[in-house]
Formats: C-alpha cells, structure tokens, sequence
C-alpha cells in the first residue's frame, strides 16, 4: 500500500479549480471510449508547465485511471472462473468514489495520491 501524504499548498481558487477539473474530466470515460484517460490527459498537458498542483494531480490521475485498465482487463480474464463480473463492478464503485474523493481532495488543495495505483508517469526532474 502507498503511504498517503495529505500536504496542503498554498494555491489560489484557479489553481485549484483546475486540480479539480483534471479530477473530474476522468468522468469523460463514461461517455466515450478512452475519455478516463483523455480527459485528464488533455486538462494535464495544457496546465502542467503553468501550475505544479496540476501537474502532480494530473499524474496521480492519469496513474490510476491506467491502473484501472489494467484492473479491468485482468477482472475480464477472470470472468471466465467468475469472479470478474464482481470484481468489475467493485472496480467501477471504487473508480468512481476515489475520483471524487480525489476532487475533494484538490478542492481543499491537497493532491491526492490514489490507493490501488502504479507509477507509469513519474514527476520531471
């Protein structure tokens, strides 16, 4: 498990407007194909050079989001013993609620790290 490190910054309303917007753009995905990654992806990629918050929340984000994929996609190998149905549905329950958390999280100025995640993206140097 990931150690959970809750720095509050010192941001303005923009910034972390928009490391609530990276959060939730992830929402996308329930409406086109790919959009839990495009969402934030799109948020990151313009933001991340002007404000570091949204930097860090966009690779927590964009982290997840790619783990749950992976999660997913090892739920439906596994549907074939049965037990990927019910884990599809647990990973959809816990999609949905991290992610909203996560917002909370920005909204208050702490950038979330998400349980259940690996690090593709790491931070620049």
């Amino acid at each position: 498990m990931t150690e959970q490190t809750e720095e509050v910054q010192e941001l303005t309303r923009d910034e972390m407007n928009m490391g609530i917007l990276v959060q939730v753009a992830s929402f996308a995905g329930y409406l086109i194909p790919f959009g839990s990654i495009l969402g934030p992806l799109i948020v990151w990629l313009m933001k991340r050079d002007e404000i570091p918050f949204v930097d860090e929340c966009g690779r927590n984000c964009l982290n997840f989001k790619i783990s749950m994929i992976i999660w997913v996609m090892i739920s439906c190998v596994l549907m074939f013993i049965g037990i990927g149905f019910i884990l599809i549905g647990l990973l959809a329950i816990v999609d949905i609620v991290l992610t909203v958390i996560a917002a909370m999280k920005a909204s208050e100025g702490i950038s979330y790290k998400y349980p259940l995640s690996l690090t593709f993206i790491k931070p620049r140097v």
